[in-house]
């Protein structure tokens, strides 16, 4: 690729993610949504489990997970939803622009705006269970290699479900089953440094299927989006 063409992507890339973050600015009590939806999930949990700190310690990894999983399907249907309305989906597709970097930045922009304060409230789910600090951040950065992979998952499934009837009910069904591996290897880490194998591994597979995702994710999305503009 020549300086040309590299400039061109990156300024795709960045114009789409600025755009969408402007919008999601603009829909604060969306994304209030989320956040409190989290926050509720891994509240309860402790209130109707045992009081048992050991037990809670144990079942801490999976249930941030699960609500962060959860958390961050209540916004994908919306991700091209309202593009595909009003045509600007459209005219991305018909643009000079590629579109792999103009899905990447839109990608890029739900991340930021839904997954990193999920990640920001890790510590907050960890001292609720009574995890200790080393384990929290652990789950943080478990978290912070995960969510993207969920991102990229979910932006191609909601793509391949435009206009489709019931599309939030198929988009949960298509995700749900591929993220079950993030899902394992995300909790897996907390558990496997709890017990002193250390987090290495989980982390490094995590570590691995980002750059997949990021690798894959845009030409998957891009090839999406064209199924669903024709």
């Amino acid at each position: 690729m020549n300086a040309t063409a590299a400039t061109g992507a990156f300024g795709a890339l960045w114009w789409a993610c600025a755009r969408d973050l402007r919008l999601a600015m603009r829909s604060r009590a969306e994304l209030a949504v989320i956040i409190v939806f989290f926050l509720l999930v891994t509240s309860l949990f402790p209130l109707a489990v045992s009081p048992d700190p050991a037990l809670l310690r144990s079942i801490a990894p999976g249930i941030a997970w699960v609500a962060a999983l959860l958390a961050s399907l209540l916004g994908l249907s919306r991700l091209f939803a309202a593009d595909h309305g009003d045509g600007t989906l459209e005219q991305m597709v018909l643009a000079p622009a590629p579109l792999p970097a103009l899905v990447a930045g839109k990608v890029l922009a739900h991340w930021l705006a839904t997954s990193v304060p999920l990640v920001a409230l890790a510590p907050v789910a960890g001292l609720q269970f009574g995890l200790p600090s080393d384990a929290i951040a652990v789950l943080a950065a478990s978290l912070a290699l995960g969510t993207p992979i969920l991102s990229w998952l979910g932006a191609i499934a909601a793509a391949l479900t435009l206009g489709a009837r019931g599309g939030s009910s198929l988009l949960a069904l298509l995700v749900l089953p591929l993220a079950v591996p993030v899902l394992i290897f995300g909790a897996g880490a907390v558990e496997s440094y709890a017990s002193g194998l250390g987090a290495d591994a989980h982390l490094s597979l995590l570590g691995a299927g980002l750059i997949v995702a990021w690798v894959l994710g845009p030409a998957a999305g891009a090839l999406a989006v064209k199924i669903a503009h024709e």
